[in-house]
């Protein structure tokens, strides 16, 4: 293979101009969402289809293979590669064209799917196929995986979706169509015999579809092909109706072989009507009750079939024919969304569900579905065998099982760890064979499953797929190491590599690279950056992915080297992910530990000046309080004002918050009694926004509650947390845990009116101290009190919950409140974009304005007369900032109301 610089080179001459090789792009694509570590030379993200050709061009003189990625979902390990990795979902990302007439739509291979869905949407159409991915997964990688997702019993798998295929075959290839004709022909008893025997053989390559009585669709064959034959470069595919409405069916069973085991009879009683047949285990449930998550009634069971019809009629014959422990129609459509997403959200949680790690490896294995109970009790028996556990999950009115595995990768790290690997996925190919199943049932072979491929098929259909490789892509340069000439399966294992004996290695492992964080549009808050930028290094994979390199990779040299920084630069510290990412992953916390280690631990740098003033404001706020009003006069002056900012690292364009004339405390004074509720004045409703409490105390005291403040000083510690300054953070934690903890034991409810520094309490303080607080939300004291709401009836409420409020707090206790209360609200997703010191800082403004626009902007904009609510301080400052509009505080709000 060439060297980096002259393939750079060779790439650019071409016309090919995002070709990146820094360490940073290199370590954020050398992973995709299965156990493989892979990395590249080099990352591209062409423009346009031309510079496909141009790749392949490239890869033609220098001998540096092509790894096709779409969203990086997959997890077979084959959007990995050693050469030129091509990001298409950057750049070839659009819908070029819909026939509503003819029900097609021409597509570039990088359109994720939730945006085809979207376009199609207004013409009563949707692609069919549904992958659990489908916010961020793109058309062409599900092409070259053939995915099929939940609904594929109704609309059939990808390659049943497509109508014709513009690609590039490998370099070298000629007249490939004939010669792929006449290969079949010669083998035309064994092609017929031995493939598309039933809906989800999907490994190897799909020979069927080159059979006379097939049409010889060359095309259809390409599809799951994995990218190792040819580069899609546009793709023309089916629509279907989307006018019809679907009835949902839950059926709960004693374990998921009872659920299993019902799949034929479903199948026989609807005469293939169903549109949906999925299992989902009891314990991915019990997870996401756990994490504080809403799961809407089930059937009594250990797991649950959900059934999907469009016929109304056919809801009985289900019931009737299931012979389950119970059932449930769900009949609204929330609660249907509710039920669906958690399912999508199975490979994430299932790797959480088990005591110890669960992996990806033996991910989608496949029978025929009159098999799949028997083959459930077979996989079941050798998972005990190997002390090993799973949670099985997936399309089984498919026979499709999805299942994540306790390897113990990190129990016996190393070769040992391999070695059972090996054993485990051969023992179970060998008992798959007996039930005349597939490897891959949707996600293909890759590097997890290639190399089992002679253990499903005999000798002459391996030497096809040899004679096929040489066909399509004779120099073998497209994605080798996959299906054919496979690399070992225990090769190249990310999670079997050494970790540091910090508690931080394993964290970042969370992340499995499923990328709900890099779907291009959300309605929670993960992840801002990425939403703003559209860029890898922006997300939380990414960051992941960077993270992992450092501490047990060979590519990022530790935690300091630049490549860390640059990843995590645009992180909000917002804790999106901590409550939206289905494996867990918290970055705002590895981000704190990431700059601890690189400013504080041995052999330091020097912090930015941010850090020493931003990162420790409300010191400062305490020390300036005395002469509150002569620091706001002297930062209206304009030399003043420039000064201040430049000196404190904060960007020209932004304002300078003004404190408070009084702080809170010296407001109200020492407490004269024990009242009926404490407000705890931190430091940023003390100093800056006293006006939130003094609502809250107006409020309570004319629902005949009493309150006062605790005139205790104690600070979260917020701020020296989000800039890691962990030590001093912990040390004010400590204090302050010590001084609230007698408040809340007392029985009197204690509140909390600051999201972020409320969540800090919740969450940051049992991680650095071992001791939560448990402080109320002024929404979560007024449902406790029931106290007589006034009424906000006629009132129109635009609610941008603070991020730490959605992530850590949540903030449903302030919708029902509000919708209680007769206002008509539209919460806000996502992040305001301030997020504390993040937008304040120079170099953020930009991204920060980018955020803002996402969701919080343009829904202000398009309710000029709505109340906007927002108890976080970071989003009153930005909306002052970029939108100069009035705030209001839940308090202030129903404060406002007493006398109407």
């Amino acid at each position: 293979m060439t060297s980096t610089p002259d393939l750079v080179g060779a790439l650019r001459v071409r016309g090919v101009t995002d070709v990146d090789d820094s360490v940073l792009a290199r370590a954020l694509y050398s992973s995709d969402a299965s156990l493989y570590r892979v990395v590249p030379q080099v990352v591209v993200r062409p423009r346009h289809a031309d510079e496909l050709d141009a790749v392949l061009d490239a890869s033609a003189e220098t001998g540096a293979p092509v790894t096709m990625r779409g969203a990086g979902t997959s997890i077979a390990g084959n959007a990995v590669g050693t050469g030129i990795v091509v990001d298409t979902r950057r750049h070839l990302d659009r819908v070029v064209s819909i026939d509503p007439e003819a029900r097609t739509a021409v597509v570039q291979p990088g359109v994720v799917h939730a945006d085809l869905q979207r376009a199609a949407a207004p013409h009563g159409l949707r692609f069919g196929p549904d992958p659990s991915t489908h916010t961020r997964c793109t058309i062409g990688g599900m092409i070259g995986n053939n995915a099929c997702g939940s609904r594929a019993l109704g609309y059939g798998r990808t390659v049943d979706n497509m109508v014709s295929l513009d690609v590039a075959y490998g370099p070298g290839a000629t007249d490939v169509a004939a010669r792929l004709g006449v290969l079949v022909d010669e083998h035309l008893a064994h092609v017929r015999t031995g493939f598309g025997r039933f809906s989800r053989q999907v490994s190897g390559y799909s020979l069927e579809h080159l059979l006379p009585e097939h049409g010889r669709s060359v095309d259809r064959f390409l599809a799951g092909s994995e990218g190792t034959l040819a580069v899609v470069r546009q793709a023309t595919v089916r629509l279907v109706d989307d006018t019809v409405e679907r009835q949902l069916v839950v059926l709960g069973y004693p374990s998921m072989i009872e659920a299993a085991d019902a799949v034929p009879a479903l199948l026989a009683a609807t005469g293939g009507a169903m549109v949906a047949c999925e299992g989902l285990d009891a314990r991915i449930v019990d997870l996401v009750r756990a994490r504080g998550g809403s799961v809407p009634e089930l059937p009594p069971g250990a797991g649950w079939l959900f059934v999907e019809v469009v016929d109304a009629g056919l809801v009985a014959r289900v019931v009737e024919e299931a012979g389950a422990l119970g059932h449930r129609v769900v009949t609204e459509g929330a609660e249907s969304a509710a039920l669906w997403r958690i399912r999508e959200d199975g490979a994430g949680l299932a790797a959480r569900s088990l005591s110890r790690p669960a992996y990806s490896g033996w991910e989608d294995a496949a029978v025929p579905p009159e098999r799949l109970g028997a083959w459930l009790r077979d996989f079941d028996e050798l998972l005990r065998d190997h002390d090993l556990d799973g949670v099985p999950y997936g399309h089984f009115g498919d026979g499709c099982v999805h299942v994540r595995i306790d390897f113990p990768f990190q129990v016996r790290p190393g070769d040992d760890a391999r070695a059972s690997f090996r054993e485990f996925l051969t023992a179970c190919a060998l008992k798959l064979r007996d039930h005349g199943g597939s490897l891959s049932g949707e996600h293909g072979d890759g590097r997890a499953r290639s190399e089992l491929l002679p253990l499903m098929y005999d000798e002459q259909s391996i030497a096809l797929f040899g004679a096929v490789k040489a066909i399509c892509d004779p120099r073998n340069l497209l994605n080798p190491g996959n299906i054919v000439d496979p690399r070992p399966l225990d090769a190249d294992l990310r999670p079997a590599r050494p970790r540091p004996a910090i508690p931080l290695a394993d964290s970042v492992h969370r992340c499995t690279g499923v990328g709900k964080c890099v779907a291009p549009r959300t309605g929670g808050v993960m992840c801002p950056s990425y939403l703003a930028t559209g860029e890898e290094k922006d997300s939380t994979r990414g960051r992941s992915r960077v993270l992992q390199e450092a501490l047990d990779g060979t590519l990022v040299q530790g935690l300091a080297d630049p490549a860390v920084h640059e990843a995590l630069d645009l992180c909000l510290a917002c804790k999106g992910c901590a409550s939206d990412c289905p494996t867990g992953v918290d970055m705002a916390t590895y981000k704190a530990e990431a700059l601890h280690a690189t400013y504080d631990g041995p052999g330091s740098a020097r912090r930015p000046r941010s850090h020493y003033l931003l990162g420790r404001l409300p010191r400062w706020a305490r020390l300036a309080a005395p002469m509150a009003p002569v620091a706001n006069r002297m930062m209206r002056l304009g030399p003043v004002a420039r000064l201040a900012k430049a000196t404190a690292g904060i960007d020209h364009r932004r304002s300078i918050p003004a404190f408070a004339p009084r702080t809170l405390r010296r407001t109200v004074g020492v407490p004269d009694r024990v009242p009926d509720v404490w407000i705890w004045a931190d430091s940023f409703t003390d100093h800056f926004f006293p006006a939130n409490a003094l609502a809250a105390i107006r409020f309570l005291e004319s629902v005949g509650v009493t309150a006062r403040v605790i005139a205790d000083d104690a600070c979260c510690g917020l701020t020296w947390i989000t800039t890691g300054q962990l030590d001093q953070a912990r040390t004010i934690l400590e204090r302050t845990v010590r001084t609230l903890t007698p408040y809340v034991e007392s029985g009197v409810p204690v509140v909390g009116l600051e999201p972020s520094c409320l969540a800090t309490l919740r969450s940051d303080a049992e991680e650095l101290t071992g001791s939560a607080v448990g402080v109320l939300t002024f929404a979560e004291l007024l449902e406790r009190l029931d106290v007589p709401i006034p009424s906000l009836a006629g009132v129109e409420v635009v609610a941008q919950p603070h991020c730490h409020h959605a992530s850590v707090l949540g903030w449903a206790a302030d919708r029902r409140l509000l919708e209680r209360a007769g206002a008509t609200v539209t919460q806000v997703a996502g992040c305001c974009g301030l997020a504390g010191n993040f937008g304040m800082e120079k170099g953020h403004y930009d991204v920060s304005v980018a955020i803002a626009e996402t969701h919080l902007l343009p829904a202000v904009r398009s309710h000029p007369d709505a109340v906007v609510l927002a108890d976080g301080m970071s989003c009153r400052v930005q909306l002052d900032d970029l939108a100069g509009v009035p705030t209001m505080h839940l308090a202030e709000l129903l404060e406002s109301r007493l006398e109407a």
